[in-house]
């Protein structure tokens, strides 16, 4: 008799694995979008370097302002190097980016002056300070701007930019091979020869969602349901992926080999079954730092427990942060409580002012193969085993897909 593991019990046992070895490359700056820092990224410099302008106008001590009238000096254009200093009575034409010229501690900007041959007239004054970037401002020299473990995005990129960093060490995204039993199979194309045949698509789902969450999709396509057959193809995508994820094959059927041969290539079972629907047959097992997660052959079923046991192991096997987030939302309608298990039902989900809202409409009630429920504006509806059936307004938790 298969004893069924608490739902909580199995996601907590999921964000416990630990991972001996993370796999890291260094990749051109701009390549690495997308992916995890593995390194923090400091400062190795001051940015500013120096005092510089925040805008066009005139560098000027700050107490000369009271004489109304000051000599214009040089122009210092950005980028150049200007060894000029404004002293007692004058001022230097200064454009944005532009360092502060020695001497000067202020900006006033060109409309507020007015220019009277060589010089400048005060028209507006402004305070100490005013529009010159500090030393520093942006960042300092040491200080931590990228933490570790940061998905890295366009301002990422421009940071290090900035910090010269051409190459960036970042985490591998985990190869996941994706593999479908069941002899009723048929691929994409191939023709039907009889009524029991039915079309693949979770293998299909499966390579979407892994390009979806952050993994490399290795496509093994459907195989055949004997044990020699399965016991070859895991075995050779386990030598070359991170993650082999089956779907059929591990409920308990006379046919449903897969978690016999898991057994056999000497992983270790981290958990088999769980109260959850769909896909209470869940099996996720591991050899070193590579896993085999077994999921249901229904296509709503693979497709949910891939989204609550694939996408964190893909995760956690680049110290990634989950896409998936969990919200609190509002009921449009009752929802029917069916199963004393954890429940993910799909929904469609709607922000309106601020506040999610929750309704079932076109989602069909039936068995777990029903993959047109994902269709839409969708969520997945979360209980646990221990509620019950909830009311029209009743507050729910609603799990957003990214």
């Amino acid at each position: 008799m298969i004893m069924f593991m608490h739902f909580d019990e199995s996601i907590e046992t999921i964000q416990h694995l630990e991972i001996n070895a993370y796999k890291t490359k260094k990749l051109y700056l701009v390549d690495a979008l997308g992916y995890v820092l593995a390194e923090d990224i400091v400062a190795d410099h001051n940015s500013p370097e120096f005092p510089t302008s925040a805008m066009d106008g005139y560098a000027i001590r700050h107490k000369d302002m009271a004489l109304g009238r000051l000599k214009i000096g040089s122009i210092n254009p950005a980028g150049s190097a200007l060894k000029e200093a404004v002293t007692e009575g004058m001022c230097i034409k200064t454009f944005t980016g532009s360092l502060m010229p020695h001497g000067a501690d202020t900006l006033i900007p060109i409309e507020n002056v007015e220019v009277d041959g060589d010089e400048i007239v005060i028209r507006e004054e402004v305070p100490q300070g005013f529009s010159v970037r500090e030393v520093g401002e942006n960042y300092a020299k040491g200080q931590r701007l990228i933490p570790k473990g940061t998905k890295i995005d366009f301002p990422q990129i421009g940071v290090m930019a900035s910090l010269n960093i051409a190459n960036v060490l970042v985490y591998e995204k985990p190869t996941v091979a994706i593999l479908s039993t069941g002899s009723e199979l048929l691929e994409l194309g191939e023709e039907q020869t009889n009524d029991s045949q039915i079309r693949s698509s979770n293998n299909y789902i499966l390579e979407a969602m892994v390009t979806k969450y952050d993994g490399v999709p290795l496509q093994l396509g459907c195989i055949k349901d004997d044990k020699e057959t399965i016991t070859r193809e895991i075995s050779a995508a386990l030598d070359k992926s991170d993650i082999v994820v089956t779907t059929g094959g591990v409920s308990v059927g006379d046919f449903d080999f897969v978690k016999d041969v898991i057994y056999e290539l000497g992983c270790e079972v981290v958990f088999k079954g769980v109260r959850v629907k769909p896909g209470q047959h869940i099996m996720v097992a591991r050899k070193e730092d590579r896993f085999i997660i077994g999921l249901p052959g229904f296509a709503y079923s693979s497709t949910v427990t891939a989204l609550l046991y694939l996408v964190p192991i893909i995760e956690k096997l680049q110290q990634g942060k989950s896409a998936l987030r969990h919200v609190k939302a509002m009921l449009k309608e009752p929802f029917v409580k069916r199963a004393k298990k954890a429940e993910f039902t799909a929904c469609n989900v709607s922000l309106e002012q601020g506040k999610y809202y929750v309704d079932f409409k076109d989602k069909k009630v039936g068995s777990s193969a029903i993959l047109t429920n994902m269709l839409g504006e969708v969520a997945l509806l979360v209980t646990a085993e221990e509620d019950t059936s909830k009311e029209t307004g009743d507050e729910v938790t609603v799990l957003l897909l990214g």
